[in-house]
């Protein structure tokens, strides 16, 4: 699809009209209307304001002339699994697991093999033959071979221990000793936890990046610890071994 149809389509899908969507993005209404008409092409700047608006990359907005990848993980990338700088806009190289708010989420190639493993064995692509392929194509990734210019100098592996510290000092009665914390995005972890009222509420922002674990009861039995945490907050849950029947345990302001 190119550009004047992709924000075309994009702002009706907003209900947005051409001066609506004009003055979000500070540029005149005859602007917006010579782009749809394919007379001109949004500049840079202009392309990352509508990234934003519309929540879409410019790899979309320019009708996806490159097929992106996490040069983190090497996980091909879609506008909903993109990661976000700390201004929300999308950073192209990286999903949300990888990379959140600014920040990247893994310092250690073998922390992440170990992750990904898990998600990538079938009967026919064997955990052996999984661990051989990441191993392989990590090191051909920009975040790994540039790793001593983009890492943090060890920061967010502080925070990840602080964190990890504050979650144990609970004591929770059947929660494991927590070792990791890994990225999980809003969306698969969002559970709704029902009130006294009978009503149910839901924590955290679908869209957003989160450090979190699952962990079995030491009690034995089909439930399940969930820990998750943010920088203003800690939330530990239980539920089925499917995520049903959720059932909050402790929620705490940091």
């Amino acid at each position: 699809m190119e550009t004047k149809n992709v924000i075309l389509e994009l702002r009706t899908k907003q209900g947005l009209s051409q001066d609506e969507l004009a003055e979000k993005i500070m540029v005149t209404r005859q602007a917006v209307s010579r782009w749809e008409n394919g007379e001109t092409v949004p500049n840079t700047d202009t392309l990352k304001l509508l990234s934003k608006v519309f929540d879409v990359s410019i790899n979309t907005l320019l009708g996806q002339p490159r097929r992106l990848i996490c040069q983190c993980c090497g996980m091909p990338l879609e506008d909903e699994i993109i990661g976000h700088d700390r201004d929300g806009t999308m950073n192209e190289s990286y999903c949300k697991w990888c990379y959140a708010d600014g920040m990247y989420t893994y310092s250690n190639m073998d922390d992440l093999i170990d992750v990904a493993v898990k998600h990538m064995v079938t009967d026919e692509f064997p955990e052996e033959q999984a661990r051989e392929y990441m191993k392989d194509l990590l090191p051909k990734l920009d975040y790994w071979k540039r790793y001593d210019e983009l890492s943090d100098g060890g920061q967010f592996d502080e925070f990840k221990h602080q964190l990890i510290k504050e979650i144990n000092d609970l004591h929770i009665e059947g929660l494991p000793k927590v070792e990791k914390l890994n990225a999980l995005v809003g969306q698969y972890v969002n559970l709704a936890y029902p009130l006294p009222s009978g009503e149910t509420v839901k924590f955290l922002d679908d869209k957003k990046t989160y450090l979190g674990n699952q962990l079995e009861c030491e009690f034995g039995g089909d439930r399940y610890f969930g820990v998750l945490a943010g920088m203003d907050f800690i939330l530990v849950s239980t539920y089925d071994a499917s995520g049903e029947n959720p059932e909050l345990v402790v929620y705490k302001k940091r």
